[in-house]
Order: structure tokens, then C-alpha cells, then sequence
């Protein structure tokens, strides 16, 4: 029996602080964002926002990759919480 072929995954990364955590840019924006009169603007956090493009053999796979990525290197775990969305990346049409 052949080893299955891999697939192409897409991950949306995102980091944000722990609410816990100060977050003095995220209210730098929200003061911005006041001042250009959006009144409304209650409250912002600012985080990131990291693509990542993977193979691997199935979606559980690649589900476990990216929260090892996440857990391991792109997030703090002490200050910072992450979160994703996987997508297959439909294969290429020759």
C-alpha cells in the first residue's frame, strides 16, 4: 500500500495578549480611532496575524503542526493566547 499523498494547508495564526495583560498599543488605536471620531470605539487589542503554508497528511496533521507552531514559538504562553483556522489549498490544475 502507497503512503497516502500530503495536502497544502493554509493557517491563520492569531496572537493576541492575554486580557490580563496590558495592552498600551491597543489603546493607542482606540485613542486614535476616538479622536477620528469613532465615539463608539469601546475598547482594542492589537495582535498578530501569521499565515503559515504546510503540507502534511491529513487535516488532523496539520491541526496538530500549527498548534505545536503556536504553543512552541509564535505565542507567549505566559502573556499571550493564540488561535487559527486551517483551509486545504486546492491542489494546482496543470
Amino acid at each position: 500500500m502507497s503512503p497516502q499523498p500530503e495536502s497544502e494547508w493554509l493557517a491563520e495564526i492569531r496572537v493576541l495578549l492575554k486580557p490580563s495583560v496590558n495592552d498600551p498599543q491597543g489603546l493607542s488605536i482606540r485613542n486614535a480611532l476616538r479622536t477620528l471620531g469613532f465615539g463608539g470605539v469601546a475598547d482594542v487589542r492589537a495582535g498578530k496575524l501569521i499565515q503559515v503554508r504546510l503540507t502534511a497528511s491529513d487535516r488532523h496533521a496539520a491541526e496538530e503542526a500549527v498548534e505545536q507552531m503556536g504553543s512552541q514559538l509564535l505565542a507567549n504562553p505566559v502573556i499571550e493566547t493564540f488561535s487559527f483556522t486551517l483551509d486545504e489549498v486546492p491542489a494546482r490544475v496543470v
